[in-house]
């Protein structure tokens, strides 16, 4: 059997992003010519899919990302923010941070918290704008 490497998603030689133009089954022997995508998430660094498979395996939650990769909060959505550019898509409202909840908002998230309705994690989520 031979070695299988990952997919590079840019052209050592000049950075453009490469194109698949064969595809082979080992099991049938059978070859596929043609021009294939390689999508999206094939364009990002190691280290961007590294952090990719820890939001996910944190289901979207920034707060658990945190935790796991030891970072701060700004850190972790300037990640998702720089990986979100890398993979062809506007970052809707980069300076439109989560500071636009009501103050009746914060009151009932804190009236909760004090309640005991919610977590001390919860209420810095719902204040944070984190609703995932």
């Amino acid at each position: 059997m031979y070695p299988v490497y990952p997919i590079p998603g840019h052209c050592p030689i000049c950075g453009d992003s490469m194109m698949i133009t064969r595809l082979y089954c080992p099991n049938c022997d059978v070859t596929i010519e043609g021009r294939f995508s390689i999508g999206r998430l094939a364009l990002l660094s190691p280290e961007q899919l590294e952090f990719v498979e820890v939001f996910l395996r944190c289901e979207g939650k920034i707060t658990r990302v945190e935790k796991e990769l030891s970072m701060s909060y700004p850190t972790v959505r300037s990640r998702l923010n720089e990986i979100i550019r890398s993979m062809g898509y506007e970052v809707p409202g980069d300076e439109e941070e989560p500071d636009d909840l009501s103050p009746e908002t914060r009151r009932k998230v804190l009236d909760d918290l004090a309640a005991g309705k919610i977590n001390s994690e919860e209420a810095v989520e719902l204040l944070r704008g984190d609703l995932s």
